[in-house]
């Protein structure tokens, strides 16, 4: 084993186990199978059937990991990932696209979690009325007219 505060995984691996992945990204094995059926990483077999993983997986990994921690659903983090290349890292180009793509989407979640933070004391709109504040904030249930849940905590896609 490595000590404490090193690199667990040599530089110079251009193939890594699923332990030496697991190791260097802080994810653990059932996790990196379940990404790997989910298809967001692949990996290769040996003659042995064990499992070789690309070095450029342990940024997959990552952009899962961040990506799930903001709350991007799974099949949307597939759906990004199947566009970058497959036979190469990706590059700067690569991920400079992705980003764009999920720019919108990502400016709507910081919206919507500075409303939750900011709002979530006050009423949300959800139609309890058991506040004594929603009571005057929306009186009869006034914000469902405007659809169901909680409607001055929900952001449109629109902004």
């Amino acid at each position: 084993m490595s000590p404490e505060g090193s690199n667990p995984v040599p530089w110079d691996h251009v193939e890594l186990s699923v332990g030496e992945v697991a190791a260097r990204s802080g994810v653990s094995v059932s996790a990196l199978h379940f990404y790997e059926r989910q298809g967001l990483i692949t990996s290769r077999r040996t003659p042995g059937n064990q499992r070789r993983y690309r070095r450029d997986v342990l940024r997959r990994v990552a952009f899962v990991r961040v990506s799930q921690r903001v709350g991007i659903p799974l099949a949307r983090i597939a759906e990004a990932l199947a566009t970058l290349p497959e036979d190469r890292a990706p590059n700067v180009r690569d991920w400079e696209r992705l980003s764009r793509a999920w720019r919108t989407d990502l400016d709507v979640r910081i919206t919507q979690l500075q409303r939750l933070r900011d709002d979530l004391t006050d009423c949300i709109g959800c139609g309890c009325l058991s506040l004594s504040r929603c009571v005057l904030a929306n009186t009869h249930d006034e914000l469902g007219r405007a659809g169901p849940g909680p409607r001055r905590l929900l952001v449109d896609d629109a902004g």
